[in-house]
């Protein structure tokens, strides 16, 4: 099992950016990654995914056009790259991998890093 390790998020001003990594150990990294993300009181929703080869990638509405999702297969990481922050974009944001099919759906996932806090102060 490959185990996820977030890190990167911290407190931004609106507007600002940050830069998530998911740094992953383990059996295998060729699969696919999904970044999800859960605020207080409010389901996990899907943020972004990859495909194992990088080719690939789809983006939640919202973030659509702000956010971009990387991977880097020799050094073993998925980037969350985030612009134009908003205060609705304040979660602990989790990267994930999982069997699919649907790589938007958090239930389509089975193994999940422990998260990383971001903050966007208005």
């Amino acid at each position: 099992q490959v185990q996820l390790v977030e890190s990167g998020g911290g407190l931004v001003q609106a507007g600002g950016s940050l830069r998530l990594s998911c740094a992953a150990s383990g059996r295998t990294f060729s699969t696919h990654m999904g970044w999800f993300r859960q605020a207080p009181g409010k389901e996990r929703e899907f943020v972004a995914t990859i495909s194992w080869n990088g080719v690939v990638t789809n983006y939640a509405d919202s973030v659509q056009g702000r956010f971009t999702i990387s991977r880097d297969n020799a050094k073993n990481t998925v980037n969350l790259e985030m612009n134009r922050l908003t205060p609705e974009d304040t979660a602990v944001y989790y990267c994930a991998t999982g069997p699919g099919p649907n790589w938007r759906r958090y239930d389509n996932y089975n193994n999940w890093g422990r998260g990383t806090q971001v903050t966007v102060s208005s």
